[in-house]
């Protein structure tokens, strides 16, 4: 499956915490006026509440996410 490119570098915040390569969680991405929900991957564990940059897409609805404070 080709990567979905759309979602890279959006910002959005975790409703289900990851847990670092041992599983997705789930991410809610603001983007074109809304939101957009995707399987979020992470190198290390993130709580969910934790405000996320999208950096990468692995196809699909999956991503990979960093931890990132808004500067706004």
């Amino acid at each position: 499956m080709a990567p979905d490119n759309s979602a890279v570098g959006w910002a959005g915040t975790l409703t289900v915490a990851t847990r670092g390569p041992d599983g997705p969680g789930e991410v809610l991405v603001k983007m074109r006026g809304g939101t957009e929900a995707y399987l979020p991957w992470s190198e290390q564990p993130l709580a969910k509440g934790t405000n996320v940059r999208v950096f990468n897409s692995r196809g699909g609805r999956t991503v990979d996410v960093m931890e990132w404070d808004d500067p706004t």
